[in-house]
């Protein structure tokens, strides 16, 4: 993906799973979900600990508001609990994590969207604040770029790039093609790159 993103021109820089965590360490999460789906206590204390941060990031970035990406990623956790005996150890963990945690956040925003349907708007809503321009926090800049983007293409980014999944993991995450990820991926960095180069920072 590193290789791909030099490709694309991708203006995003962080680090990913693969780069925060050895790659030793990536290979044995699978083996803490046998372990996790044995019972074993232990296991489920570092798997939580190891992919809590990245879940937490997919939904912050995709909720906007705190308390929501909490519920989300509560939510989450509960629904790997009850599915924990549907993973297969042959398969790779990440992808099927990040389904679930896809299939939580629109869920979420199907009952949203069914609960707003129902109320009448009383009075009009005020105009949303300007966004920041202040580009000093890595993290809050970029979550600000990743909401420029359509929801599809922003999963996509965050699967890529904050938790190191390949294109076809991705792919087998979200039920897309590889060459779909492929042309996602492509058209987010193309607007990032816009968004940048309008705000006259370099790439």
């Amino acid at each position: 993906m590193q290789e791909e993103g030099r490709k694309q021109g991708s203006p995003v820089k962080m680090k990913t799973v693969a780069e925060r965590e050895e790659r030793a360490g990536e290979r044995e999460l699978p083996g803490l979900m046998v372990r996790y789906q044995q019972g074993d206590a232990v296991a489920v204390e570092e798997l939580i600990r190891c992919l809590s941060p990245y879940l937490m990031r997919f939904f912050t970035a995709a909720a906007g508001a705190s308390g929501e990406a909490e519920d989300l990623f509560q939510e989450c956790w509960i629904r790997i609990h009850r599915s924990r005996h549907t993973y297969r150890s042959a398969e790779p963990l990440l992808p099927w994590i990040f389904a679930i945690a896809r299939h939580t956040k629109l869920d979420a925003w199907r009952q949203r969207r069914r609960r707003e349907s129902k109320e009448f708007l009383m009075d009009p809503l005020p105009d949303p604040p300007s966004p920041q321009k202040d580009l000093t926090d890595g993290k809050d800049n970029f979550e600000r770029l990743l909401s420029h983007l359509p929801d599809s293409q922003k999963e996509v980014i965050l699967m890529l790039k904050v938790s190191g999944m390949s294109l076809e993991d991705v792919a087998r995450a979200t039920s897309c093609t590889v060459g779909a990820i492929k042309q996602k991926a492509h058209r987010a960095y193309a607007t990032l790159r816009e968004i940048l180069k309008k705000e006259g920072i370099s790439q």
